[in-house]
């Protein structure tokens, strides 16, 4: 299992989802979380799609609790038959956290949430309802350990990073959402969301990634806006290479689910390329690295997605990028001009004249 650090925590980049396990038994749901656990699994999103998955994994946690990062959502609530809805009421959000904490045998969440906010009307009904100012004393209390929120638009997340205070983000990441064929939740333009993954990573807030299936219709020719699937592995490796996300969080339904995402660790590179994109997506982002490295192997040495990475994170203001530039065995400088990468790059990108673009912002 490969693991991302945000300061001293270390999280794993596969997590899990578990919006759509509560028709799963709850012994299947306590196994699930325990064979998490067992493969290197540490981080769960708790929004589930009923309120009938909180005792199981309770029941789990009672002697691994301390293997979790849980992300709880502060406005997701559950009705009298325990079916998932939100809210905005400080009152019932309370009551609500109230039982999910001593459901789940826990007295502590690892990151507290505002809950799905995605417009800007949202945003002011929870500060004005005290939301944000709760999850603030909770965390002076030691209830929560980091604040953050999650959300599909651009334009309000970055508004909510203004504010401070904020560790991660929960956001929707995969291609059909970035390069603007997806559904009503991918919202932005290519440009915006661009940005706004860039600003978590120069700003050090981490992203938690929800939907990177686009709701499993990435995976099927028929469903998918591009008219070809997508394997699960190629959208998770997609969504990892975006800069700032920590951990994907697919939707496991049960024990299959997680043994299909457990295979993504020993995928080979040739299962987790997602370049075919490029030939589907070339109007949205013909011409740019997307650091997929399907260049590769670069004649020179030179990692060419990485070298792009940080030079797009510098130019956003990540003041950590030159010094990670920096200490890269092999840089821009070392271009050999030899149109091995034009060559090969999908998105039509003109590496050749970006290695001495870059070469020359970093001297």
């Amino acid at each position: 299992m490969e693991y991302r650090k945000l300061g001293d925590e270390k999280i794993s980049v596969l997590g899990l989802g578990m919006g759509g396990i509560q028709n799963a038994s709850d012994k299947e749901i306590e196994q699930v979380v325990r064979k998490a656990a067992e493969n290197g699994i540490n981080y769960l999103d708790l929004c589930g799609g009923a309120n009938n998955v909180y005792a199981p994994i309770g029941n789990a946690f009672a002697d691994i609790r301390e293997k979790f990062y849980v992300q709880m959502h502060f406005g997701a609530v559950y009705n009298a038959r325990g079916d998932y809805g939100w809210s905005r009421d400080l009152d019932e959000i309370k009551r609500t956290v109230d039982w999910e904490l001593k459901t789940l045998r826990t007295d502590y969440m690892d990151f507290g949430f505002l809950h799905c906010v995605d417009e800007d009307e949202d945003f002011e009904e929870l500060v004005n309802n005290g939301v944000p100012d709760y999850i603030r004393e909770l965390k002076k209390r030691g209830v929560v350990r980091h604040i953050g929120f999650s959300s599909h638009t651009p334009s309000v997340a970055q508004k909510i990073l203004d504010c401070g205070d904020i560790d991660m983000m929960m956001f929707s990441i995969n291609p059909a959402y970035d390069f603007e064929k997806g559904d009503d939740y991918g919202k932005g333009t290519v440009s915006e969301r661009f940005e706004l993954f860039r600003r978590c990573e120069a700003d050090g807030v981490g992203i938690s990634v929800m939907k990177p299936f686009n709701a499993g219709r990435l995976l099927s020719a028929e469903a998918s806006p591009f008219g070809k699937a997508l394997t699960k592995y190629q959208c998770l490796q997609y969504a990892l290479d975006r800069p700032g996300v920590l951990t994907t969080l697919p939707g496991v339904r049960g024990m299959s689910d997680l043994d299909e995402l457990l295979g993504f660790v020993n995928a080979s590179p040739e299962e987790r390329d997602y370049s075919v994109i490029g030939t589907f997506s070339a109007d949205k982002i013909y011409g740019n690295c997307v650091y997929c490295n399907h260049c590769q192997p670069c004649p020179a040495g030179i990692d060419i997605g990485l070298v792009n990475k940080y030079y797009d994170l510098a130019k956003a203001g990540d003041k950590l990028a030159a010094d990670h530039y920096d200490k890269l065995a092999v840089k821009a400088d070392a271009c050999l001009a030899c149109g091995h990468c034009n060559s090969r790059c999908p998105f039509k990108a003109d590496q050749q004249r970006r290695m001495s673009e870059i070469a020359e912002y970093f001297k």
